[in-house]
């Protein structure tokens, strides 16, 4: 069974500093792209940064420079420490794990439960 559990998640202040974690287990994480979402309410979910196998990163451009995506494979976790935070950070954050060649967050990726980001100004 696979099961994706996030947390670190909570309530910083602008400025601040959350980091995120995403236990993965039921999977062969290296042979998974990992990628963090988030959701804020009444908006779609957003793709925020994504890790290959290889280690290349991608993000989305609202959190470039300020975010950062890692993944140990000996601990199949993967992160997210998240820097200089806004309040359009807020929202639920979750972990998905695509595994090759699927793409992120397609019907074929898992997710987890998600852990909520409040960012107050």
């Amino acid at each position: 069974q696979v099961q994706l559990v996030e947390s670190g998640g909570g309530l910083a202040q602008a400025g601040g500093s959350l980091r995120l974690s995403c236990v993965a287990s039921g999977i062969i994480f290296s042979i998974h792209t990992m990628g963090w979402y988030r959701q804020a309410p009444g908006k779609q979910r957003e793709l925020v940064a994504v890790i290959t196998i290889g280690g290349s990163t991608n993000y989305a451009d609202s959190v470039k420079g300020r975010f950062t995506i890692s993944r140990d494979s000996a601990k199949n976790t993967l992160y997210l420490q998240m820097n200089s935070l806004k309040p359009e950070d807020t929202g639920v954050y979750y972990c998905n794990a695509a595994p090759i060649p699927y793409e992120q967050g397609s019907s074929y990726s898992y997710w987890g439960q998600g852990t909520q980001v409040t960012v107050s100004s």
